[in-house]
């Protein structure tokens, strides 16, 4: 019988038994929290992992204080998701090595910022967390095999704000951080559903997923004000270690059945129902699993970037 896992489980309790010998995996961020995490439990159950960030000297130092002389059998790759010529640059690295990948984790992202735009001029929270993955994983499906997955992490914060495709870059919208970021995490779960539409017929399934609320340097750019007005809104929400906050993520990429996560939003370990309540935090917004709208996404997507991918 097959075992259940919820908000109490870690990465080891879903990975319990499980031996990942012969697996390869791709994490983004993994200078700290959940991608350190990711990359010290799959190393531990024999997966071959590579990990990206921005800063190489801050990820090798995550992973040696998290995993000790393991942490050599992580392959750090430089990508900062807020710069497309970096990320095309680590794709092209990485293809050129023709090895390929089981599993993607686009684990990476940033949080609630103040108004910045990225190197090539987004809007900072959309074009790290969406266009930089948007760019980075779709230049990597020829590594994928049949029976591969691609996991995105989203965020309950999804539920604030459906993607603009009229206004992106808030050039006529008032900014305010935490639209940004849920217009971001929309896109990622939009990405997950168009990539899983186009993928599955070659037998790759794509998901997306919150790992919870978990203190990590997700929220480093929260002003002091803005964090205690988050504080005293979600004060009634449980938190989640890192371990815990991560096992979703490792759930939905070697434990999960590839049709249950294909096209779908999970989180503490099952998949979500669709929930349009405006006053729950509970399940996925119907806006953001809707294929038209991922579809009309990606045209953006491609649109903006300057670059059209036949996936």
């Amino acid at each position: 019988m097959s075992k259940t896992f919820g908000f109490d489980s870690t990465t080891d309790d879903v990975l319990e038994g499980i031996d990942l010998s012969g697996k390869r995996a791709l994490v983004t961020g993994v200078s700290a929290g959940l991608g350190v995490e990711t990359c010290r439990v799959l190393v531990a159950h024999g997966a071959e992992v590579v990990g990206t960030a921005r800063d190489l000297k801050k990820a090798r130092a995550a992973l040696d204080a998290a995993m000790g002389p393991a942490a050599k059998k992580v392959e750090v790759v430089e990508a900062d998701l807020a710069s497309l010529k970096s990320v095309r640059k680590a794709a092209d690295d990485l293809l050129a090595q023709k090895k390929p990948f089981d599993v993607i984790i686009a684990n990476a992202g940033v949080m609630a910022c103040p108004q910045s735009k990225t190197a090539d001029g987004f809007e900072t929270q959309f074009g790290t967390n969406h266009l930089g993955h948007f760019v980075f994983i779709n230049k990597l499906i020829p590594l994928l095999k049949s029976g591969s997955r691609i996991l995105t992490l989203s965020s309950a914060g999804h539920q604030i704000s459906d993607v603009n495709l009229d206004d992106p870059g808030f050039e006529h919208t008032e900014y305010a951080p935490f639209t940004a970021y849920g217009r971001s995490k929309t896109a990622n779960i939009l990405h997950a559903v168009a990539l899983d539409n186009r993928l599955k017929p070659r037998g790759i399934r794509a998901g997306s997923l919150h790992p919870g609320v978990i203190e990590t340097e997700l929220g480093r750019h929260i002003t002091p004000e803005l964090r205690a007005l988050i504080s005293q809104r979600i004060a009634h929400v449980r938190r989640k270690t890192i371990p815990q906050g991560a096992a979703t993520q490792v759930w939905a990429a070697f434990v999960a059945p590839a049709d249950a996560i294909g096209g779908h939003y999970s989180e503490d370990c099952h998949v979500c129902e669709v929930n349009d309540d405006a006053t729950s935090r509970a399940g996925v917004r119907s806006y953001a699993i809707n294929l038209e709208r991922a579809n009309a996404l990606w045209r953006k997507s491609e649109e903006m970037v300057g670059e059209h991918f036949v996936v």
